[in-house]
């Protein structure tokens, strides 16, 4: 029983680390991401498994991390607000070629990176080409073009 608390305690810790460091970790990594990424995997591995590293605990620690998944996916399918609370809502950054700076800020998004999706995505090179720019609730940013 202890494995499966660790397990799902785990998982609420980093839901909330990740859900206070905003969407913008979730875009595109970097090296740092990366690095800082192993050495939370590392920590999380040792607080989930402890001191039992038998093959008995590692599946039921898998069992309870999917579990938590499934059952947390299923509460935000029935409840709006534990999905707003959860993972947030999509955010408008750009509207008629005009940037939203306070809600920039606020997301850690910058007009480069919107940039680089309007280039990679659209084929955009010009702000004032973008009709919306959203930031999507798993951080990806989406570009309406402004003739679309």
């Amino acid at each position: 029983m202890e494995t499966v608390l660790r397990a799902v305690g785990i998982y609420l810790i980093l839901l909330i680390v990740f859900r206070i460091a905003g969407r913008r970790a979730l875009m595109q990594m970097t090296s740092f991401d990366l690095i800082l990424l192993l050495i939370i995997s590392e920590a999380t591995q040792q607080a989930l498994l402890g001191d039992d590293f038998s093959v008995t605990g590692a599946a039921l620690t898998i069992i309870s991390l999917v579990f938590a998944d499934i059952f947390f996916g299923y509460i935000k399918r029935k409840s709006n607000w534990i999905d707003y609370m959860l993972d947030g809502s999509p955010v408008i950054l750009v509207e008629n070629g005009k940037p939203a700076y306070h809600k920039l800020n606020k997301t850690g998004v910058t007009l480069d990176d919107i940039m680089i999706s309007a280039r990679t995505n659209q084929g955009i090179s010009e702000l004032d080409q973008i009709k919306f720019a959203i930031l999507e609730k798993n951080g990806h940013i989406s570009i309406i073009s402004a003739e679309g």
